[in-house]
């Protein structure tokens, strides 16, 4: 074949494959539309240029399953509708397997109550360098219970990778997250297992958070366990307000007011400014109006996990930065574990709200930030012990 020949071979696969984008975006919407219960959406292999959001409401057992992550690429570059690249909404026992989600305009995959949501071999990622105009989440089921999220990967989103919301009844297992402000983050939510994970080279690499003005109030009953969490030290590009944007760069595992939670048998290694936070939430700043809201962290178990860390400075930047540098002054002997020693005075229980045991190599402080920093104490004796964390479900 020619030059020419060849040339205008090319110009016309071009053409066929840029005619086939919004053929194949029609068929797969249609599909999701007419879909009976039980039935299995096939995606093919490919890459393919979406413009606007797929949905999926008021279904049962279905299945979404593309070729494989490296297979059935589909990319929301060029969205012009929507925000999400793929939506689920009012379900039961939904399956999204096998495929990749980029560069959605906000949230790769949402969904919100589904009874029975289970992601598993997914890739949800903004491509490039990271930038706060990226979307929030990747991952993102929030009002959802009986929660399966495995062997997926999450890279470069502006809040959470992996974020569950105001969930019961949850699993994360054999992840991947990088490149995000915050690697996982269970947020509001009961009865969550966090094991086998790898979150790296994010701002922070796990976080337990429970926060105000949400419909549901308190979490608890979250193990974390069996994660390597490694390297968390990119610098935070959450958009300005989000309070994820509070995360200093090198956190490996925050605890914020939150309760019931048990972080064990994990690699905590080379997070420059927190190994392990625990925190309540009047370190944020940020007001309280939400009253039935609890701002304080108990019942707290960090246990046999595995800590080390870079002789280095923990961040200059953001408040948090500030804090270190002119309250904490620790220089480059940063402790792994540090809690902000803020307790409930009107709890009925005065027992230490947080328990470390058997923590290899750790160091630890009591900042004392609700009296201004004025008796630090590294002494862990007072806050070594056991405590029963989980309830029953």
């Amino acid at each position: 074949m020619n030059i020419r020949l060849l040339s205008l071979a090319c110009l016309c696969l071009f053409a066929t494959l840029a005619h086939a984008q919004p053929d194949f975006q029609k068929k797969i919407q249609t599909e999701l539309i007419l879909a009976d219960d039980g039935a299995t959406i096939s995606l093919p292999a490919g890459n393919f240029q979406l413009v606007s959001s797929l949905s999926l409401q008021d279904k049962n057992k279905i299945t979404i399953r593309g070729a494989g992550p490296d297979k059935t690429i589909l990319s929301f570059k060029n969205q012009t509708e929507g925000a999400e690249g793929l939506r689920v909404t009012n379900g039961k026992n939904i399956v999204i397997e096998n495929l990749t989600i980029q560069d959605s305009k906000g949230d790769c995959i949402k969904t919100m109550n589904v009874d029975g949501i289970t992601f598993r071999n997914v890739r949800v990622e903004w491509t490039g360098d990271p930038k706060e105009t990226n979307g929030s989440y990747g991952l993102y089921p929030v009002r959802c219970q009986n929660v399966n999220i495995e062997s997926c990967t999450a890279v470069g989103a502006s809040d959470a990778g992996i974020y569950v919301g105001q969930s019961r009844q949850i699993v994360v297992k054999n992840c991947v997250a990088w490149h995000n402000v915050a690697g996982i983050e269970i947020e509001n939510s009961l009865d969550a297992e966090v094991f086998d994970n790898h979150a790296y080279e994010n701002t922070g690499g796990i976080l337990v958070f429970d926060l105000p003005d949400l419909v549901q109030k308190r979490g608890g009953n979250v193990r974390v366990f069996n994660n390597l969490v490694e390297n968390n030290n990119f610098e935070n590009f959450a958009p300005k307000g989000n309070i994820v944007g509070k995360v200093p760069a090198g956190t490996g595992v925050m605890i914020l007011a939150t309760s019931q939670v048990e972080i064990f048998k994990n690699q905590i290694i080379n997070n420059k400014s927190l190994g392990t936070g625990v925190i309540s939430y009047f370190v944020t700043e940020e007001p309280i109006k939400d009253s039935l809201y609890y701002p304080y962290p108990s019942q707290i178990s960090i246990h046999d996990n595995t800590y080390s860390r870079p002789n280095a400075y923990p961040t200059r930047k953001g408040r948090m930065g500030m804090m270190f540098r002119f309250k904490l002054r620790f220089g480059k002997k940063v402790p792994d574990i540090i809690w902000d020693g803020i307790v409930d005075e009107k709890a009925a229980t005065k027992s230490s709200p947080i328990c470390l045991q058997n923590n290899k190599n750790a160091q630890f402080a009591n900042i004392d930030a609700g009296n201004n920093f004025k008796n630090i104490s590294r002494d862990m004796s007072k806050v070594t012990c056991s405590m029963a964390v989980m309830s029953k479900k």
